[in-house]
């Protein structure tokens, strides 16, 4: 069952929807998915999209959508083309659309909850660190296969292996100890 597009959300999809004259396909993360699918309730402004669609088209979307254009001065809200952020290699292949029908020409996607901790783990901010900690309450989390991914399709991709190694220890540690309270 597709889940329902709220506002403000809703209109800033379909005027972006409107915009386009060719399918586009997003693939979401960040607090948007957090809040859109895991139940989350931390606020957000923004929808982080990975850069997989043409030069053309983000560039495109980003004029449109992304922070300071007309759509985020009407709805508060943007398009943010993440950058800097490594996700599990095989990522693709465990994508679940979001508002699906909603909009002729947009279709979003988002990360599953073990990619979407992982992709969190190299900024290692503090929200990151409560957005992993909500995936393993309210999933709950498989730490396992949380470990396995990690090895298989994320730890060979990393600049600094050995700092996220620690940074998931730490983080599954957390998780195990109030799971023991």
């Amino acid at each position: 069952m597709p889940i329902k597009v709220a506002e403000p959300w809703r209109s800033f999809f379909r005027e972006i929807d409107s915009s386009l004259a060719i399918e586009v396909v997003l693939h979401c993360l960040g607090g948007f998915v957090m809040t859109m699918l895991y139940g989350s309730n931390r606020l957000t402004a923004d929808v982080d999209v990975l850069p997989i669609t043409s030069n053309g088209e983000s560039e495109h979307l980003v004029h449109l959508a992304g922070q300071g254009s007309k759509l985020h001065k009407k709805h508060k809200i943007y398009l943010q083309v993440v950058g800097v952020v490594t996700v599990p290699d095989d990522y693709e292949a465990r994508l679940k659309e979001i508002f699906e029908g909603s909009f002729t020409h947009l279709r979003l996607f988002a990360l599953d909850p073990y990619d979407l901790a992982l992709s969190k783990l190299e900024r290692n901010a503090p929200r990151d660190r409560e957005d992993f900690k909500h995936l393993a309450r309210t999933i709950p989390l498989d730490l396992e296969i949380l470990q396995e991914r990690y090895r298989e399709e994320l730890r060979p991709y990393l600049g600094n292996p050995a700092r996220e190694d620690l940074t998931l220890k730490l983080w599954i540690e957390t998780v195990q100890e109030q799971a023991n309270k």
